[in-house]
């Protein structure tokens, strides 16, 4: 019985993930210009003016190339999808805003895929956008102009949107849900090692903590998930699959996807805390957290919301989760969520010989990427990266070889007592 519902389990929320992509994928393209963009596109520099009457964004390319601009809400939102651009800003560039946009933020989105999301005061209307050329033709601008207007004009402009959809994009989207079901009624657990997948957290363009000396946490726990991925197929026993080997954003709910699709008997999502300055001086060490609906203490809970915003950040539009779906959800996560507590023991009891813990340093909150019905899983801050000492030994290949070790001893005994 508890495979019967497990199995049906998974099918369902498969099917709740299509139906919420389908939603988060209703918006239409605003304008598209400019055709034959090649790769190497290059966005060299980018500036806002005017104020909260019309705010002009402009970013300079080193030639035209296709785009797509959409608005979002909850919060106000707008996106610029681009393909494949290179994005060599100024550091620091998109942190203050002026007029009517409060920040903004780039990056690698998704493979051969580069996006732009703009944070806006309030609601806005996109008035115009255009890629123009300079007087020497050589390179291009990006224009976007953007105005205030009210929340009621704003939906009626997304539900005008929506509306444009083609019958074509319907049945497209119709088909992919029903080849997805089928694929998956077909599926067998595979034989042979055991699968593990390691998820370094953030990329692309959500970099992230940052650290006391400039560190970025999505670039420190990258290089801590390859060292940790080498130790382990070096023990010969695992298939080890990464959400991401580069810098790039990979949706939440995709991650976890990831290591179900992945069959995987264990996920392990790595992270690096930040904490205010009048702290980081004093806070400092390692902390390993399960999935709970309620966090274990404040700090936990913060953190979770925190890490859970990186969506929103990229530029996605996630509905929440149903009522029904939660509840189908906890029908099978029991277990699951037990393993989870006894590997993060485990890994307690292995890795804090290796590196200092902070003094709670089993916790539990609601983090989306721990959400899996079926794959044990696990969030481990390896420290502060605000913090000067704990940023030196995120950035030290001997710490992390030292660490990803202990790791592995932890994953050994684990994996073995299933």
């Amino acid at each position: 019985m508890g495979e019967f519902l497990r199995t049906n389990l998974r099918l369902w929320l498969i099917v709740c993930g299509l139906i919420s992509g389908a939603m988060m994928l209703v918006i239409a393209p605003v304008h598209l210009y400019a055709k034959d963009a090649a790769d190497s596109t290059v966005a060299n520099d980018a500036r806002l003016g005017g104020d909260g009457a019309r705010t002009r964004f402009v970013t300079d390319l080193s030639k035209p190339t296709d785009y797509r601009i959409f608005t979002l809400a909850d919060p106000y939102r707008v996106i610029i999808d681009l393909p494949n651009v290179s994005f060599k800003l100024p550091q620091g560039l998109g942190e203050n805003g002026r007029g009517l946009v409060s920040a903004f933020r780039y990056g690698l989105f998704a493979k051969g895929k580069s996006r732009i999301v703009i944070d806006v005061v309030g609601p806005v209307h996109v008035e115009q956008s255009f890629i123009m050329n300079t007087k020497d033709k050589k390179t291009a601008k990006l224009v976007v102009d953007l105005v205030p207007t009210d929340r009621a004009s704003f939906e009626r402009r997304q539900q005008a949107l929506y509306r444009k959809r083609s019958k074509e994009d319907r049945n497209v989207k119709k088909a992919s849900l029903g080849a997805t079901i089928e694929k998956l009624t077909r599926e067998n657990k595979p034989r042979g090692k055991k699968r593990i997948v390691i998820d370094p957290g953030h990329g692309g363009l959500d970099p992230g903590a940052s650290g006391a000396r400039g560190s970025r946490e999505k670039d420190v726990v990258l290089a801590f998930a390859k060292v940790l991925k080498r130790k382990l197929e070096k023990t010969g026993k695992y298939d080890i699959k990464m959400t991401r080997t580069v810098d790039v954003f990979v949706p939440l709910a995709e991650r976890v996807q990831i290591a179900e699709d992945y069959h995987a008997s264990l996920m392990i999502s790595i992270h690096a805390d930040a904490i205010s300055k009048r702290l980081a001086n004093r806070t400092r060490g390692a902390t390993i957290y399960t999935l709970s609906k309620e966090g274990s203490d404040l700090e936990a809970q913060a953190l979770a919301n925190k890490e859970n915003r990186s969506d929103i950040l990229a530029g996605i539009d996630l509905p929440p989760e149903s009522e029904v779906e939660g509840i189908l959800r906890d029908l099978t996560q029991r277990e699951t969520k037990n393993q989870s507590l006894d590997f993060a023991s485990t890994a307690f009891s292995s890795m804090r010989h290796k590196t200092k813990f902070t003094q709670n340093q089993l916790r539990s909150a609601n983090f989306r990427v721990l959400r899996s019905a079926i794959v044990p899983s696990v969030l481990i801050e390896l420290g502060y990266i605000s913090n000067k000492q704990d940023e030196q030994l995120l950035k030290s290949a001997k710490w992390q070889s030292k660490l990803a070790g202990s790791l592995t001893v932890a994953i050994d005994k684990f994996l073995q007592s299933q």
